[in-house]
C-alpha cells in the first residue's frame, strides 16, 4: 500500500493510529482495537519505502533517524488531514506510528468535553494544568480552550508543541504556534523566548523537568495565563509531582506560589463505553479559598473531599465521573474497577 492510500483509508475508517511495523500487515487502531488490512505482511523493505515517503511528504531531513533517534514530528496533506508520526527503531528496522488529526479544531459538545474544563480558559492570569496518561485527549482538550479565547477575546497566544497537532487560524487573537526542535531549540527556549513576544496566553506542550517547571511558575507570576500538561492521573498527584521536582528547602515557598496561581487541573482519561465509544472522563478541581489552603498546607488528600462537596461550583473527581458513568449504564463494572483510582472504595460501592 501507498503512503496516500493508507492515510485516506484511515480517515474513512475513523481511526485514531497507524502501525507500520514489520512482521506485521499495516494496523489501524479503531476505538481501542486494531483493525489489520489486507495489505499483506510488512518487509523491511516495505517499510523503509514508506518512510522515505514520510520524509518526503513531510520534508523533513533523515538526520535524527540516521542517527538511530527516534523522529516525531507532523505533517499536512490537503483534503485529507494532519498526521503526527513517530519514526524509531525495533529489532534493528525502521518502524513508525502515526496519529491521525482531523482538520479543524474538534466541537467540545461532540467530544464530551464539558464547560466546567472549558470555562477554565476564560481566566486571564494563572496556570492551568491538563493531565493523564499518553494518548488521553490532552492536546484535544487543551486545543479546544486555546480556541475558545481564540474565539472570545483579544490576546496574543502563543503556542510551544512537540509536534503542532491542531492548526489555529489567527481570529480574535494572534496566535503564534512554534514547534519545538523546528521553530525552537526546546521548550525551556521558546518559554524564555515568549515572554519577550508579548505573550497573554502561553501552551507549555508538557512540564517535562525541574528547570521547565520552574520557568513555567516564573512565567505565571507575570501575569500571562499558562496552559501545560502532565503525565499524572489525579489532581493532588499533579500537584505533588510539581512540588516533588523542588529540593526539599524550596517546597514550602514553591506550593505557596502554586496555591495563588493554579486556576484548576483537569484530569482525564480514555474510556470505552457499552456499545464500543471512546469517551473522555474528567476529574475537575478549581481554584477556591479552601483549595488554595489545602496547596499551601500541604493537605492534598483532603483534595478529593473538597471536589466531592463542590460539584455545584463544577467540580468533581474521577471516581465520580466513572461512578456517574456506571449508574446511567454507560460502562461496564469491569470498566469502572480498572479505570477508578480508588479501587477499595469503588468496590464497596458497587460489590467486586
Amino acid at each position: 500500500m501507498a503512503l496516500n492510500e493508507i492515510l485516506s483509508a484511515a480517515t474513512e475508517k475513523g481511526a485514531s493510529d497507524i502501525f507500520i511495523i514489520a512482521g506485521l500487515p499495516v494496523t489501524f487502531k479503531i476505538k481501542g482495537a486494531q483493525d489489520r488490512q489486507d495489505s499483506g505482511i510488512m518487509k523491511p523493505n516495505d517499510i523503509n519505502a514508506l518512510i522515505d515517503e514520510i520524509y518526503t511528504v513531510g520534508r523533513r531531513d533523515r538526520t535524527n533517524l540516521e542517527n538511530h533517534v527516534d523522529d516525531d514530528f507532523s505533517f499536512s496533506i490537503p483534503q485529507l488531514g494532519r498526521f503526527r508520526v513517530n519514526v524509531f527503531r525495533q529489532r534493528g528496522t525502521a518502524s513508525a506510528v502515526i496519529r491521525v488529526i482531523r482538520f479543524g479544531i474538534p466541537d467540545p459538545a461532540k467530544l464530551g468535553i464539558p464547560e466546567s474544563v472549558l470555562s477554565l480558559a476564560d481566566n486571564k492570569t494563572g496556570l492551568v494544568l491538563v493531565a493523564g496518561a499518553a494518548g488521553s485527549g490532552k492536546s484535544t482538550t487543551l486545543a479546544c480552550m486555546i480556541d475558545r479565547i481564540n474565539r472570545s477575546r483579544e490576546a496574543h497566544i502563543i503556542t510551544m508543541e512537540d509536534p503542532i497537532e491542531y492548526l489555529h487560524s489567527h481570529n480574535r487573537s494572534i496566535v503564534s504556534q512554534r514547534e519545538v526542535f523546528i521553530d525552537t531549540p526546546g521548550y525551556l527556549d521558546s518559554l524564555r523566548s515568549a515572554l519577550r513576544e508579548s505573550p497573554d496566553v502561553i501552551l507549555l506542550g508538557e512540564m517535562r523537568d525541574y528547570d521547565t517547571i520552574s520557568s513555567a511558575i516564573t512565567a505565571a507570576e507575570t501575569g500571562v495565563l499558562l496552559f501545560s500538561t502532565l503525565h499524572t492521573s489525579s489532581a493532588a498527584n499533579t500537584i505533588n509531582r510539581i512540588v516533588d521536582v523542588f529540593p526539599a528547602n524550596q517546597q514550602l515557598q514553591v506550593r505557596g506560589q502554586l496555591a495563588q496561581l493554579i486556576r484548576g487541573v483537569v484530569c482525564q482519561q480514555l474510556i470505552t463505553t457499552v456499545d464500543g465509544a471512546l469517551i473522555p472522563v474528567f476529574e475537575v478541581l478549581k481554584s477556591t479559598p479552601a483549595i488554595q489552603n489545602m496547596i499551601r498546607e500541604g493537605k492534598l488528600h483532603q483534595l478529593d473531599s473538597a471536589m466531592q462537596a463542590a460539584q455545584a461550583d463544577g467540580m468533581c473527581t474521577m471516581d465520580a465521573s466513572l461512578l456517574s458513568l456506571y449508574q446511567r449504564k454507560q460502562i461496564t463494572k469491569t470498566t469502572l474497577l480498572s479505570a477508578c483510582n480508588n479501587y477499595e472504595f469503588m468496590v464497596k460501592r458497587v460489590g467486586a
